[in-house]
């Protein structure tokens, strides 16, 4: 797939970068277990690779250049949506915690009266 050794390494190393800020960007589970949330480490992140991009600027084929755009680009989008999932999967998180609440204690749970008054 790469037209040498050394730039399919250099992309290992590319995509060791991607994976930590997709992990960090709640895309993937982190090593640790569960998502996880770290805007700035992905940010770091994101900007090394970055910085790596204009450092082999001229350096790679067309094709791995288009790929290491492709790895920014992609980042980059994720990023900016980040915050909307993390929201979301928190909300869901607190719906399930009240779901769980009520089946373990259902005399303390929310009622809704469904009687119509007529």
């Amino acid at each position: 797939m790469f037209e040498d050794k050394e730039t399919e390494t250099f992309f290992t190393v590319v995509h060791m970068f991607q994976r930590s800020a997709m992990a960090n960007l709640g895309l993937l589970e982190h090593p640790e277990g569960g998502l996880r949330f770290n805007f700035s480490e992905a940010k770091d992140i994101i900007d090394i690779i970055q910085m790596l991009r204009n450092k082999t600027q001229g350096n790679l084929d067309p094709s791995a250049e288009a790929m290491l755009k492709g790895v920014i680009s992609e980042l980059q989008m994720q990023f900016l949506q980040a915050p909307k999932r993390k929201k979301k999967i928190e909300e869901e998180e607190a719906n399930m915690e009240n779901l769980r609440q009520t089946f373990e204690n259902p005399q303390q749970a929310p009622v809704e009266d469904i009687t119509s008054e007529e």
